[in-house]
């Protein structure tokens, strides 16, 4: 039986119906495990790899902007400076002297990918030699007969979450998605909601209720932007050659970078290059260049240095904010405003809101390459996707 009843269609976008679907299909029983879990918890490690990782740090680091309604609770991945050792096993001893109560919270559709992997096995063996109990492990994945669900349901709770299953190779990504999207994008939505209602001292089926309610709001954001002209000139300068430039501060760079990577495999495909702004190999624009600046206020200071450095060099500037009047939608060339009625220091909707507007484009792209007689087979993006993540 579903949570909350599932109406036909919410997107012309067909995938992103498909997430929907997906999600509002997991039974409580499934999720309240980990979502009392993630309530209980003093420190939540974050694992994953590409942009399984990134939508979980979106949703996590939406624990960091808040400033009222949590205990001390604490987020890290193993790339932070402070994280306490060289790996799961070797930090698990100092989490255990500092937190009561530790979650190793995992995203991976697959359940094969080798850093959670990794970190789950590590964590494992310290559980079992040390007899603690102040660790826990928690997983979304589609797949529950993979090593890391394995794992992790000896030692947590795994929640199945749908992806594409086993659909068969195709040129229509506004069905399919391409590749992890499904999963990816339908894990952010569901961990942001989760985080809200844990802020707001809900219950697990308000999470299902929240989720509903929004994806009514996402499918509208992207029906009104997909055909818009904002999005038709877009198409027409990533169809040219053009390197394509990627930023935001805080959570908008973890929504960059999984944009980014979508954007890699077609981009790659025609000879061109997408940067994450400011990364260790980010070059100079040059003019012609494309850069998608987020910023929900529209007023960090670093993203509109970006924005100015861009045209200067006769650049393209696309700014996504949730500020009309903002200083950075009033430099960029095009924007897309989503707006959001928030308050400063609550969980925001507006990262998960600009990931979904932002999803389609790789798609729309891929669709106009095919009007020229340019069909870009899924086999030949799984490639790009197999060498860069």
């Amino acid at each position: 039986m579903r949570c909350i009843g599932i109406k036909d269609k919410i997107s012309c976008i067909g995938y992103v119906n498909k997430i929907r679907d997906n999600l509002l299909s997991i039974r409580r029983k499934n999720l309240l495990p980990l979502f009392e879990e993630l309530k209980a918890a003093d420190c939540v490690i974050c694992g994953g790899s590409g942009r399984s990782l990134y939508s979980l740090n979106a949703a996590m680091s939406q624990i960091a902007l808040s400033q009222v309604g949590w205990r001390n609770k604490v987020v890290l991945t193993p790339d932070d400076p402070g994280f306490p050792g060289k790996n799961m096993y070797d930090a698990a001893a100092d989490l255990e002297r500092r937190y009561k109560k530790t979650l190793l919270l995992m995203n991976s559709g697959s359940g094969y990918s080798d850093d959670p992997l990794m970190m789950a096995q590590d964590l494992a063996r310290y559980i079992e030699e040390k007899k603690t109990s102040r660790f826990s492990m928690g997983l979304m994945t589609s797949s529950l007969e993979s090593p890391l669900a394995q794992i992790t349901s000896q030692h947590g709770h795994v929640v199945l979450l749908k992806g594409r299953g086993q659909s068969k190779p195709s040129f229509e990504y506004s069905e399919t998605g391409m590749m992890g999207d499904i999963f990816e994008l339908g894990s952010l939505l569901l961990l942001c909601m989760m985080i809200e209602a844990i802020f707001r001292n809900l219950e697990v089926d308000d999470v299902f209720k929240l989720c509903k309610e929004e994806f009514e709001k996402i499918g509208a954001l992207i029906d009104a932007n997909v055909c818009s002209d904002t999005y038709t000139q877009l198409v027409d300068i990533l169809e040219r050659r053009t390197d394509v430039f990627l930023g935001g501060k805080g959570t908008a760079n973890e929504i960059a970078k999984m944009t980014g990577v979508r954007l890699f495999h077609i981009k790659h495909f025609l000879g061109d290059n997408v940067y994450v702004t400011r990364g260790v190999n980010t070059p100079h624009p040059r003019a012609g260049d494309l850069e998608i600046l987020i910023s929900s206020s529209g007023e960090t200071k670093p993203v509109i240095l970006w924005c100015d450095v861009m045209k200067k060099f006769n650049g393209t500037v696309l700014a996504i904010t949730g500020a009309k009047d903002s200083t950075l939608a009033k430099k960029a060339d095009l924007k897309i405003i989503l707006e959001e009625d928030s308050k400063s220091g609550t969980p925001r909707r507006f990262y998960t809101r600009a990931a979904y507007v932002l999803s389609p484009l790789p798609v729309k792209i891929a669709e106009r390459l095919a009007q020229r007689g340019l069909k870009l087979p899924e086999y030949i993006l799984s490639w790009y996707h197999s060498v860069t993540q």
